[in-house]
């Protein structure tokens, strides 16, 4: 699954990613996170598992170069960038000028109404990014919150991070992003990705990971905000006991035991070890027993 770039390409692909950035008159933003992906091949492959046709919309977050942009292009869908760096979003807008399928928007994809882009659109939009490290579990989790308009993302992602996200339940990597996101998506890793391949090349691997949005949650969840809010509290403290976690939702403990024994699940294991279908069915409980106090 992993992938590694090679040493002469990759050379000249960082040599010309800093004779671009030069150009404009840019160095790589910490603030943003930048890492530039420079390796053609690693491009054709994302821009290859998104399977794009010509009349797809993808969005794509933080563009930077344009490496990605040129082969989303060459597919001949629509392709909205989205860039908060507004010298790389100018310096977009000029180097594909003239090509009609793309549209720059320089904007924080933290902030950026989706569902907005959407609505003149008839078919689902499809998401491809290398993301930043620093934003990229909660630009997940703003994806998920307007997945209705979404059929997929393909996402760079710190390999850690991916790690967390596929982890099954009793493990250490397995926390809310995994619950969360399996909740609402098929997720797989597609491939690896080495620190060589980027400019400035980041200290870790990163991952390419697919998420295919599901047309429901994958188990029965009446409020999704409200379990949300309940494995949020079941992880609050790892090393707490479900039921020491639990009463960080302010119920008394002698209802939350009387909850934990109807449904089941024994009061002193921890978050970590719940499968979805559990947190299903403690969050419903949960619900019941704060409705009638």
């Amino acid at each position: 699954m992993r992938n590694n770039c090679k040493s002469q390409h990759t050379s000249h692909s960082t040599h010309r990613t800093s004779q671009i950035l030069k150009s404009y008159g840019l160095i790589p933003r910490k603030r943003f996170s930048q890492n530039f992906l420079t390796d053609r091949n690693i491009a054709a492959r994302i821009v290859n598992a998104l399977g794009l046709k010509g009349d797809d919309a993808v969005i794509e977050i933080g563009p930077g170069l344009g490496i990605l942009t040129d082969g989303l292009l060459e597919s001949g869908a629509k392709v909205i960038g989205i860039e908060i760096d507004r010298d790389l979003a100018g310096g977009l807008k000029e180097r594909f000028d003239g090509r009609n399928n793309l549209e720059i928007i320089n904007a924080d994809a933290l902030k950026i109404s989706y569902k907005e882009l959407a609505a003149q659109r008839k078919e689902k939009l499809k998401v491809v990014s290398n993301l930043p490290y620093n934003i990229s579990t909660p630009i997940i989790f703003k994806l998920l919150e307007e997945r209705e308009i979404f059929s997929m993302f393909l996402l760079m992602l710190q390999r850690e991070v991916a790690q967390r996200i596929v982890s099954p339940p009793d493990n250490k990597e397995y926390g809310v992003l995994s619950v969360m996101v399996q909740l609402l998506a098929d997720v797989k890793i597609e491939f690896d990705v080495p620190p060589s391949c980027f400019h400035p090349a980041p200290k870790v691997y990163s991952s390419v990971v697919r998420f295919n949005i599901l047309n429901k949650p994958r188990i029965d969840v009446e409020d999704i905000a409200f379990f949300k809010k309940v494995v949020k509290a079941s992880f609050g403290q790892r090393r707490k006991t479900l039921l020491n976690a639990l009463k960080s939702l302010n119920i008394e403990t002698s209802q939350l035991l009387e909850l934990l024994n109807i449904i089941n699940i024994d009061s002193k294991r921890r978050g970590e070890t719940l499968t979805l279908e559990e947190f299903a069915v403690l969050s419903r409980g949960l619900k019941k027993l704060k409705e009638t106090l």
